[in-house]
């Protein structure tokens, strides 16, 4: 996934709904990379390490890769790791960063309105306690990107789509974070990791090998407890993922099919159509004009 941000205008239609979104966004840090990026933010979002920032909204953060530390005034500093949100609250004093030797992914988005004003007010987040050990969960992923690519489409309504989307973000990231079962096996956790990272890699060919060297795992073994779980080999199952991808590029999208090809990692057009034709009975053009004609 490439970086991507955007900062929304709110109109009085979003405050009357009660609940809108400010802004959303995705960025990888490589190691060693500076942070927070200076160009593209306005100055109410901008800060250095030395002195932190204060912002008038609420905002969550998830970490999918690397690791980095967190400080606010009403915590004291700690190590995040991949698979930790953390929330930002309004006018409380805040600084983080990735490890330099790691770097990070990060996903975030900041919200607010009447609604999640009076979800705040509750015991179910709370500044002193900011952070939730979510794992990488990949339906959390799923509600991320979707939160993202739904911006960047710009539907009709999606000002009011997505604060539903940001809805069920906090509803899943608080269960999972209060009822996360702290003796799940270590192999499943190993293979829900790996269908986590075959999500995130849609946009290019994965190297299956490549994913197992970073899992303490053999290959054997590894192939065998991820088609128990998931009912397909590794390389199926994200072949499933980039064409259920491309599908719903062609439903809603206006993307050509050579632009498609790239968006799902396949190695050429023909090669996709081929694939697709396969795995799904027409072409990616009449599965466009199918859907089309019977809206």
């Amino acid at each position: 996934m490439k970086n991507y941000h955007k900062y929304l205008p709110i109109t009085e239609t979003e405050k009357d709904w009660g609940f809108y979104i400010t802004t959303v966004g995705y960025m990888h840090i490589n190691p060693k990379e500076p942070y927070p990026p200076q160009k593209g933010h306005p100055s109410t979002h901008l800060f250095t390490w030395n002195k932190g920032r204060i912002l008038n909204g609420y905002y969550l953060v998830f970490i999918s890769q690397g690791q980095g530390i967190f400080e606010s005034a009403l915590t004291s500093p700690r190590i995040i790791s991949e698979g930790e949100c953390f929330m930002l609250f309004p006018n409380i004093w805040h600084r983080y960063k990735p490890d330099t030797t790691t770097g990070w992914e990060e996903y975030w988005v900041g919200f607010n309105g009447s609604y999640p004003q009076d979800i705040m007010s509750k015991t179910f987040f709370s500044p002193q306690n900011p952070f939730f050990e979510v794992g990488l969960n990949e339906n959390l992923l799923v509600l991320f990107q979707r939160l993202l690519e739904t911006v960047q489409n710009g539907p009709l309504g999606y000002h009011q789509c997505i604060s539903g989307i940001m809805l069920e973000i906090l509803g899943l990231a608080h269960t999972i974070s209060v009822f996360k079962k702290q003796s799940e096996n270590e192999d499943l956790l190993l293979i829900h990791k790996s269908m986590f990272l075959l999500r995130e890699s849609l946009e290019s060919p994965m190297d299956i090998i490549k994913l197992i060297h970073n899992l303490p795992m053999g290959y054997s073994k590894f192939r065998k407890l991820f088609k128990s779980e998931t009912g397909y080999s590794p390389h199926q199952y994200h072949l499933n993922l980039r064409i259920c991808k491309a599908k719903e590029l062609l439903q809603t999208t206006q993307l050509n099919i050579k632009e498609i090809t790239y968006q799902t990692g396949f190695e050429s057009e023909f090669y996709f159509s081929k694939l697709f034709r396969k795995k799904v009975g027409i072409s990616p053009s009449e599965y466009r004009f199918k859907k089309l004609d019977k809206q």
